[in-house]
């Protein structure tokens, strides 16, 4: 009975230790909620494309659950930014990446094929830029993917 009681707690706090390293993978760090313009909070998150998205509040939670693809823009980019998922592709082109144009748009590093789409996206203002880099054409074409983690 006592070794019983010795496993169950074992496995127990493996469980616990598990989940708290996935949690802890995932830095949120300036990161803002998808649906409002505030920090992102660990404990308020949804299983999206293969990852989760952050929320700063169970209203924002709420929102997103009850209409997701009004929110797919700002959840693609946090993906990107929380870095659940990498770029494979220029947004703009679908060509390869230039190391050299990299940028920061919403809070997540993207590179370009050349200084042309760089200078567009650039000379975007901020709402524009994640509309260019983020929107579920611009996700498909970069060829953002789930990050290998190693």
């Amino acid at each position: 009975m006592m070794i019983r009681k010795l496993m169950l707690s074992a496995v127990a706090v493996v469980a616990v230790a598990g989940a708290t390293v996935v949690a802890a993978e995932i830095n949120l760090d300036g990161v803002k909620c998808v649906v409002a313009p505030r920090p992102a909070d660990a404990s308020k998150s949804a299983e999206y494309k293969d990852g989760k998205v952050f929320f700063c509040c169970g209203n924002c939670a709420g929102k997103f659950a009850a209409a997701p693809d009004k929110f797919a823009t700002a959840s693609n980019a946090q993906l990107v930014a929380t870095k659940q998922y990498e770029q494979k592709a220029c947004p703009l082109s679908g060509g390869p990446l230039n190391k050299e144009t990299a940028i920061k748009v919403a809070g997540a590093k993207v590179a370009f094929c050349c200084n042309n789409c760089k200078g567009k996206v650039e000379s975007a203002d901020e709402k524009e830029q994640v509309e260019l880099v983020f929107s579920e054409k611009a996700f498909e074409k970069a060829g953002f993917a789930k990050a290998d983690k190693e």
